[in-house]
């Protein structure tokens, strides 16, 4: 490796970039990457890494959970010999650029995380250590460790500061993730000024109240240091690692320890003078010869490092041969279509949407045996526990059984960590309202098209006595809004069984949302709802009067409003809409064949907002739905209450088809 004087030379080099890179963007954060570049050399030159395969299996990874200072994660990799070109830094921050404003995974080489909001890159790095730990427990043999890497994160004061951050790293120090090393760039400085105005906590003790081992570099541009923090984190198996590093925002600009440098570009004279402060005489864009070299001592160096694993693999392979071919089909992602497991579809007896999902959960492990996945604190009533499988904890890594405790955003953050290291398949529940706790790593499983599954129970008004505060309303159309998230919420078990085999063959999340009241077996469900809408009891007429469209529980009352039109002369077709995101993919042919257009008197029901049903509805239909929050009281009676009623939605048919009359007639 590089001698004291390159090593300067090299954190120089990525501090220039950075801010060049910044200054021609007009935009971003030079400040971060000035104080912490000595920080992420020092990680990048100890990680074991091919940057010429960045995917290699058994990589080290690297989560910029600071992801605004995101220009020194791309100088990095430039610099470390990874597919990032001169002129993709040259067009930081700008369209096309692969260089974006926040890291983002499969967009740029090397990067492992979308880690956007503040938290969410250490939560992620949690989970990418759970995962290295169960697959390790699961395929390495003596002399045969084939999963053996650590998983690295930098954070910031607003890291540190976000709750998320506070829950994952209390999960990650009760399961002792001693693969997980996480480094704090503490510079005491915030946007609106010095971290004393509103952060004064110990963030050594709290950390090491949590179960981690605490290790302080005092001086972020001490190389040797920071070398010795890492060598001494990796000693440590048994407790993640957190080493906090003082470092100056902005080292070396005029701007040093001043928040304005935090996002906004220096400026061409405060640029010159902090490559004088520096010594940094090569020009913008290009790399002194000595770094150059560098460069290629790296990439020959993580060549080498693949080599040998994939020695050791095909070592591994010869005398373990199944175990061998299990670890490829576990890391390929992906799960199998279990579309034709008929035993899927079969149920024994009616049950809660909650309790199909166990059945259905239970009965998929057969199939996908690297699921794993589990509850915040609420197994029980998510009906979530899948019974072939133990529990991973600290002392017993064999189990696909998570207990995340009382952490719902970190679940979710944690999930995409899991996926996104690879090998796994995961899943995380808890009561649907509490969706609200974790919105943010759900869209950031949704923008990263991760195939997370979110469990959610306890889905409307039929909570019941837990009263509104408990109850789902406004959910289902706030999940819907969100952009490649599949949203399910099924009528009966065999459309619970359509959620999950649509969710293991997704290429993005997908939330299923599940009742706690009984549901039972509708005739006419089945696999017609893997399309995402269908007729599931037809009207007898080549044209209905009207459609009564719903989703869940609100299914069997448009069947049973059905039955109620017909001795009035009112054919009614009743379509169950189990995921509108899917549906709305269907062919044009398919969707009006389910609803004709040229059938305008429609009802739509289902316990929660109106909100997402307008575009079905349209100008001339009725609507069934919640857009009020609802009460304490046993659910029966809160259905009556709020007119989810076979008698009101019949009532609610008849005025949308006189409607149509009135207004063909005059």
């Amino acid at each position: 490796m590089a001698n004291n004087k390159n090593q300067e030379l090299s954190v120089n080099t990525i501090r220039a970039l950075s801010i060049d890179a910044v200054q021609k963007a007009k935009s971003g954060h030079p400040g971060l990457p000035l104080g912490a570049a000595p920080i992420g050399y020092s990680i990048f030159k100890n990680m074991s890494v091919n940057p010429k395969n960045p995917k290699f299996d058994n990589r080290d990874r690297f989560v910029l959970s600071a992801g605004h200072g995101s220009m020194l994660n791309y100088a990095l990799l430039h610099v470390f010999g990874y597919e990032v070109s001169m002129d993709e830094i040259k067009n930081f921050r700008q369209e096309g650029s692969i260089c974006t404003g926040h890291p983002e995974v499969d967009v740029c080489p090397g990067v492992e995380t979308t880690t956007g909001p503040l938290g969410q890159g250490i939560a992620n790095a949690v989970g990418m250590a759970i995962a290295e730990e169960r697959l390790a427990n699961k395929f390495n043999k003596k002399g045969f460790n084939i999963v053996d890497h650590y998983t690295y994160a930098l954070c910031g004061d607003g890291c540190m500061q976000e709750g998320i951050e506070n829950e994952a790293a209390s999960l990650a120090g009760t399961l002792g993730l001693g693969k997980l090393i996480v480094f704090y760039d503490d510079n005491d400085i915030t946007i609106e000024g010095n971290t004393d105005i509103a952060f004064s906590e110990d963030v050594a003790k709290r950390h090491e109240a949590l179960g981690w081992q605490v290790l302080k570099v005092k001086d972020a541009n001490d190389i040797s240091a920071l070398d010795s923090a890492i060598k001494k984190a990796k000693k440590n198996t048994k407790q993640p690692s957190l080493i906090i590093v003082k470092s100056a925002i902005g080292y070396g600009s005029p701007l040093e320890g001043q928040s304005k440098c935090h996002g906004e570009p220096l400026g061409d004279d405060n640029i010159a003078k902090t490559k004088q402060k520096l010594n940094y005489t090569t020009p913008a864009f290009e790399l002194p010869s000595e770094v150059e070299q560098e460069r290629a001592d790296f990439i020959k160096a993580g060549a080498d490092i693949e080599i040998k694993w994939n020695k050791l693999f095909d070592k591994y392979a010869n005398k373990f041969p199944q175990d061998a071919e299990e670890y490829k089909l576990w890391m390929k992602n992906g799960a199998p279509d279990l579309t034709d497991v008929e035993d899927l579809w079969a149920f024994e007896k009616d049950d809660a949407s909650r309790g199909y999902s166990s059945t259905v959960l239970n009965k998929i492990t057969s199939y996908v045996p690297n699921i794993m996945g589990g509850s915040a604190d609420l197994a029980p009533s998510n009906k979530s526990y899948m019974k072939a499988f133990g529990d991973f904890t600290k002392e017993y890594r064999n189990g696909n059984n998570m207990h995340f405790g009382i952490r719902e955003h970190a679940m979710a953050a944690i999930c995409n960590g899991m996926y996104l290291h690879g090998g796994l398949i995961p899943y995380c529940a808890t009561f649907f309202v509490f969706t609200d706790y974790m919105k943010p790593a759900m869209r950031m499983s949704s923008i990263m098209k991760l195939p997370v599954i979110y469990v959610m129970t306890h889905d409307s008004i039929g909570v019941g006595e837990d009263g509104p505060t408990h109850e789902p309303v406004e959910q289902l159309a706030g999940l819907r809004a969100m952009p490649d998230m599949n949203v399910f919420r099924p009528a009966d078990g065999r459309e619970t069984a359509a959620a999950y085999i649509s969710a293991l063959n997704a290429k993005c999340p997908t939330t299923i949302a599940l009742s706690r009241q009984t549901l039972p077996m509708l005739e006419g469900s089945g696999k017609d709802a893997l399309k995402g809408g269908y007729v599931i009891s037809p009207s007898k007429k080549e044209k209905p009067d009207v459609l009564l469209m719903a989703s869940g529980s609100e299914v069997l009352l448009a069947i049973e409003a059905q039955k109620l039109l017909a001795p009035e002369g009112i054919d009614a077709s009743v379509i169950s809409m189990p995921c509108m995101d899917i549906f709305d993919k269907q062919s044009e042919e398919y969707k009006n064949s389910v609803m004709p257009k040229n059938v305008r008197a429609r009802v739509a029901i289902e316990a929660g907002s109106s909100l997402s049903w307008g575009k079905y509805v349209g100008l001339d239909g009725y609507y069934v739905t919640m857009d009020t929050f609802g009460e304490s009281a046993p659910a029966k009676i809160l259905f009556n209450k709020f007119g989810f009623t076979a008698e009101n939605v019949a009532e609610k048919a008849k005025k949308a088809v006189d409607h149509i009359i009135f207004e063909t007639k005059f």
